[in-house]
């Protein structure tokens, strides 16, 4: 497919900008999206994971003035600071989430859809951290619908809660 601005080249970067006129697509090649704003393209190193998320967040942040009035935010474990996270895209280590809690929460919710990590459940486990799981959501449902003064489905959610720890403890005997 031919770059949709020069006509020329083969197009290899796909381009949507949405503004108030609506929705534009455009296939283009390397030299035309290299001048449609923050695409750089280097042809040795192509796009690397560590810009691609250095993009994702730096976009939608505060102007320059507003985040030097902040201040800069350094891990007491390993020392290294949101700048430096902005700048590599890494965390350098746990202690570094707690630090950058608040500023990484939404960036997290936004890459992932949520700002918490679930995980994969084995097989060999026989579904009992999936049952444990389960009742855990449903503690969680009781307690809001007790707070909502919602006592008809609360009753439900303790009874089946209850159920379920039973039928847990009889499958780990």
């Amino acid at each position: 497919m031919l770059c949709d601005d020069c006509k020329e080249n083969e197009a290899c970067v796909h381009v949507v900008q949405i503004s108030s006129e609506g929705k534009l697509d455009k296939n283009l090649c390397e030299k035309c999206a290299a001048q449609y704003g923050n695409l750089v393209f280097d042809g040795n190193k192509g796009f690397s994971v560590n810009d691609f998320l250095k993009g994702i967040f730096s976009s939608g942040q505060a102007r320059p003035e507003a985040a030097a009035a902040q201040p800069e935010l350094v891990c007491s474990n390993c020392g290294m600071s949101y700048n430096d996270f902005m700048h590599t895209g890494k965390i350098g280590c746990s202690i570094c989430y707690e630090t950058f809690g608040k500023r990484l929460e939404p960036l997290l919710r936004r890459i992932h859809g949520s700002s918490t990590h679930s995980g994969k459940i084995p097989h060999r486990c026989c579904g009992e951290i999936e049952a444990k799981q389960h009742i855990a959501a449903l503690r969680k449902d009781l307690e809001a619908h007790v707070s909502n003064e919602e006592y008809e489905q609360a009753a439900q959610l303790r009874d089946q809660i209850k159920e379920l720890e039973k039928n847990l403890a009889r499958e780990t005997e």
